[in-house]
């Protein structure tokens, strides 16, 4: 290799990488294994000294150094079926662009996975089905149908991103540094790898597999994994394979820095990663388990886990230091120099400790925002409004005052965030007549209401709990709120605030008409958007400003877009099957929108919530944060994110939805409600656009200084759990 382009920074590495005694052993039998699978000779993509070369027994040594011998042997063995999946894909459908017989090859593979070892299996016709076969028969006996489940979803998910990969267009196009970090984590093999840490470690509960804190686990898991494998490959995939993939040059191309100082962004981009892990395990677990009232045993099961997702971490640096497939000349090993931070000058060693982090938690608020220009933002559907928009005008006053949504709560010091003035200048009909132009005045009225309930809760939330760090009342008000929308629309207790009388109000007239189906993913929708305004108080409380990705991703659910998009899906009826919704295309689809919209909201939202509201979730501010770079060149990266984001939008509509109709045999009917719905998005994003150009909500002159003063006194926190919880 030639010199290299930049110098490895020192990483965050809290815990030190260890190897196992077992490594030899592994080495030999997945050799001898793999030879068995016929995936050596005569398989004409690997010969033994290929796969020698490769050394997954190292890897695997460092990544689970505590398991047993026969458990490093089988883990070794996975990773030598999944690299071989991946070299046997590519010769014989990524080279030749047969994407027919690719899904072909991938469709038969599911079969060699069953949940239930007593159906059976064909019989295998190449070595990855026969690989498959006999370590789906080793392993699945020793876990539970919830785990055999979970892997054989990820599993999935793993091998069909290679058929997304062939049948995607290569634009020669460099993502954007915060849409990069979801593009990685789809395409790599991390969470797969999570997967077998429960093997040989311990089972997570299925009652907490998949929940926020889990789920944000195994994310910023994969992320520093994948982030930490583009530092290393570097030189490889940019000087020597023309790849535009890896994560230094984004930010070397949208931050327009050097390689040296882009690969030091990515480095703290893997501390974050690595610091959010942190903070969820140590912040959220606990409370997660008193929540679903997890035994000890179930606790220590989970715990076991995250360590081995830490060991993951470090085994993986190791082993990327050690192997000859990466650049590291230079680089300061963990285990090799565990004392060695006088080696290290001032900046490496701010780095390694992960002390440059600290600035996610030093934001003063309130601070003036000065000349803030909206960036311009094009989005190219055409604006259609409702001929019912003064009705519902008219009707969303009249249903606020019935709801008590425009008076005090009693007993709620500081409730009154709402009155006639405020609504009417709000102008949600204007939001809800672009988002739903053909509906009748019924259902706008029901859209207009809804949007209301949520502004009302969204700017609700903050001025109570948020000001004086009250979670246990926010989350006494968030249970006593679930209560309100039950799935077989049984009694709810009565409602004692307006937020319940209004959530009661319109789930009765919502949810009734829908499927079962419907209505449950209608509420989780809803709780999800609740849940997450919990996430934005734990924030405040702590003082801290969220990193890009966990932002994005939780601004899906602070914005209620897939709630709103709900209310779209209503008139869906059956024809559409819900695997198709639950399918990675529609979800791409619809995340991509809600992006869009969420992005949208931040820009026009600036000055009111960094100058006037004191937030922290801004993506803006949360750019400019984390990237250490200036106000304006936050909001071009935040306005290049939307652009692509509407982007990615069109392209998944244009040329990703023909191939899922292909895949699922849809006909015409349910073809013709998808091509609605995309019509239906299309509207949505242009009916928000149009409402935050008009409304009476971000305009300077429609803002107030002066943060709200903190509540104090005996007993307060208790008069606002009971008269907020009822």
């Amino acid at each position: 290799m030639s010199t290299q382009p930049f110098a490895l920074p020192a990483c965050y590495l809290p815990y030190p990488a260890r190897l196992s005694p077992h490594t030899a052993r592994a080495r030999e039998e997945s050799t001898a294994w793999a030879r068995g699978m016929g995936m050596l000779e005569g398989s004409g993509v690997w010969g033994a000294d290929d796969l020698a070369a490769h050394d997954y027994a190292l890897l695997c040594a460092y990544t689970h150094p505590d398991c047993t011998a026969e458990q490093l042997t089988l883990v070794t063995e996975w990773y030598v079926w999944v690299f071989f999946f991946d070299d046997h894909f590519l010769k014989l459908f990524k080279k030749t662009l047969d994407r027919h017989g690719g899904k072909a090859y991938l469709d038969r593979l599911p079969a060699f996975m069953p949940l239930d070892l007593s159906a059976g299996m064909p019989e295998p016709e190449n070595p990855v089905e026969a690989g498959l076969a006999d370590l789906w028969k080793r392993t699945v006996p020793h876990m539970s149908a919830d785990w055999r489940e979970r892997l054989a979803t990820s599993t999935r998910n793993l091998l069909n991103e290679s058929l997304w990969e062939l049948y995607n267009i290569n634009e020669g196009r460099i993502a954007n540094p915060v849409e990069y970090i979801e593009m990685r984590r789809k395409v790599g093999g991390a969470p797969w790898s999570a997967q077998l840490v429960e093997y040989v470690t311990a089972e997570v509960p299925a009652s907490v597999a998949a929940s926020r804190p889990l789920r944000v686990l195994m994310d910023t898991f994969s992320d520093a994994v994948h982030l930490r494998n583009d530092l290393f490959s570097y030189q490889r995939e940019i000087e020597e394979e023309g790849e535009l993939s890896n994560g230094v040059l984004v930010l070397e191309t949208f931050l327009g820095c050097t390689t040296q100082e882009a690969a030091d962004a990515v480095n703290e981009l893997i501390t974050s990663r690595m610091q959010q892990f942190e903070n969820t395990a140590l912040t959220e677990l606990a409370p997660l388990f008193l929540e679903k009232g997890l035994r000890p045993d179930e606790c220590a099961a989970v715990a076991a886990y995250v360590k081995g997702l830490q060991d993951w971490q470090s085994g993986g640096h190791e082993w990327h230091m050690r192997s000859s497939r990466y650049m590291n000349e230079g680089a300061v090993s963990g285990s090799s120099a565990p004392l060695g931070m006088g080696a290290l000058s001032l900046k490496d060693l701010l780095a390694a400790t992960g002390a440059s982090r600290v600035r996610s938690h030093t934001h003063v608020p309130y601070q003036p925002v000065g000349t803030w220009r909206v960036p311009e933002i094009r989005i190219p559907f055409p604006l259609t409004l409702s001929p019912h928009l003064d009705a519902s005008r008219a009707h969303v006053i009249t249903w606020a005052r019935e709801m008590g949504i425009l008076e005090p709560q009693p007993g709620v010091p500081g409730s009154d965030v709402w009155d006639e003035r405020k609504l009417a200048g709000y102008d949600l009909a204007l939001c809800a007549a672009g988002i739903h132009p053909d509906a009748p005045v019924e259902q706008l009225d029901l859209t207009t209401q809804w949007l209301a309930w949520g502004t009302y809760g969204d700017d609700l939330f903050p001025v109570i709990y948020g000001r004086t760090r009250d979670l246990v009342s926010a989350r006494a008000c968030v249970e006593r709120l679930r209560l309100f929308v039950p799935v077989d629309l049984g009694a709810s207790p009565p409602p004692a605030t307006a937020l319940e009388r209004g959530l009661d109000d319109l789930w009765r007239r919502s949810a009734g008409p829908m499927t079962p189906a419907a209505r449950t993913d209608f509420r989780r929708a809803i709780t999800e958007m609740l849940d997450s305004w919990l996430w934005e108080l734990a924030n405040q409380a702590q003082h801290r400003i969220p990193d890009p990705v966990d932002y994005v991703e939780m601004r899906r659910q602070t914005f209620g877009a897939d709630f709103t998009m709900s209310l779209c899906r209503i008139g869906h009826g059956k024809s559409v099957p819900p695997e198709v919704y639950a399918s990675g295309t529609l979800r791409a689809l619809e995340s991509s929108a809600a992006d869009t919209a969420g992005l949208l909201n931040d820009l026009f939202s600036y000055r009111k919530e960094i100058e006037y509201e004191g937030e922290l979730h801004n993506a803006v501010l949360v750019v400019q944060t984390f990237f250490g770079c200036t106000r304006d060149q936050a909001g071009a990266i935040v306005a290049d994110l939307l652009h692509s984001r509407l982007a990615q939008f069109q392209h998944i509509a244009a040329c990703e939805l023909p191939v899922l109709y292909e895949d699922f045999a849809l006909d015409s009917a349910a073809r013709g409600v998808l091509d609605g719905y995309v019509k239906e998005l299309e509207n949505w994003m242009t009916g928000i656009l149009n409402w935050h150009e008009g409304v009476r909500r971000y305009r300077p002159q429609d803002l107030s200084h002066g943060p709200l003063p903190p509540l104090t006194g005996l007993g307060t926190s208790a008069a606002r759990v009971f008269s907020m919880a009822g």
